[in-house]
């Protein structure tokens, strides 16, 4: 039988990331977070898992939040290029993306910059939306310039964030709230090479036609040019995959 997702978060794991955390810093309690953690783990499934480790990690480090991310910088390792290698290599850092989720809305320039930093060696979409649900207009700002980032994956997480529908997430309305600029990010996408982001961007057009057809539509005429790039005839054909269903 295949290894269950949940089961790579075992107690091993508890371990290599005490033992990474308390290597960098004398204000990691390795002994408290074990102690939170090991006796639990097993029991639970993997959203249970997640976030039983990021709580326990904000009780196991007796310094400020900023301070707390500057530590996990230092864990995170080589970027990835390609949007490969999230979940076979970066897979290991999603309790340190769910602390951000968690903790991280009160610290919006920290919290934003790291979910940066974080989606290169794995993902950050759901660091993001906390931030995006507070401080909607500051988020939209940062993202509209990620759309354009040189970095494949900081630019797909411009787009992946923003779902509507995003599994595992609650639903996020701000994509509808701040059209014109979801718009912007999403058409600054259109044509881009990478399916990675091709795909998030089609998902993003299928959450919007389940949600508001009208502003489906309105992208999709808008999209549909004389000169429009096989990208971007991709990106509506998955988008619209719903409409026949009807």
């Amino acid at each position: 039988m295949a290894k269950k997702v949940k089961d790579y978060y075992d107690i091993s794991y508890l371990e290599e990331l005490a033992a990474k955390l308390s290597a960098l810093t004398s204000n990691f309690n390795k002994k408290k977070f074990l102690e939170l953690t090991k006796s639990k783990i097993e029991d639970l499934e993997f959203n249970q898992r997640q976030e039983l480790i990021a709580k326990a990690l904000y009780k196991a480090f007796d310094i400020e939040y900023e301070k707390v991310l500057i530590i996990f910088g230092k864990i995170l390792g080589k970027e990835l290029r390609g949007n490969s290698g999230a979940f076979t290599e970066g897979w290991w850092l999603w309790p340190i993306g769910k602390y951000v989720e968690i903790y991280g809305d009160e610290y919006f320039e920290a919290s934003i910059d790291f979910s940066k930093e974080l989606t290169k060696r794995f993902t950050s979409e759901y660091c993001m939306r906390p931030l995006i649900k507070k401080y909607p207009a500051r988020s939209f700002k940062i993202l509209k310039t990620w759309s354009k980032d040189e970095h494949e994956r900081v630019r797909r997480l411009s787009s992946e964030c923003l779902r509507i529908r995003l599994p595992w997430a609650k639903k996020l309305f701000a994509a509808l709230e701040y059209f014109d600029e979801y718009f912007e990010i999403l058409s600054n996408l259109k044509d881009d090479k990478d399916k990675y982001i091709q795909k998030s961007v089609a998902n993003n057009l299928n959450d919007l036609y389940k949600e508001d057809k009208d502003k489906f539509y309105f992208i999709v005429n808008t999209w549909k040019t004389d000169n429009i790039s096989k990208e971007c005839e991709w990106i509506i054909k998955h988008g619209s995959r719903n409409i026949k269903m009807e």
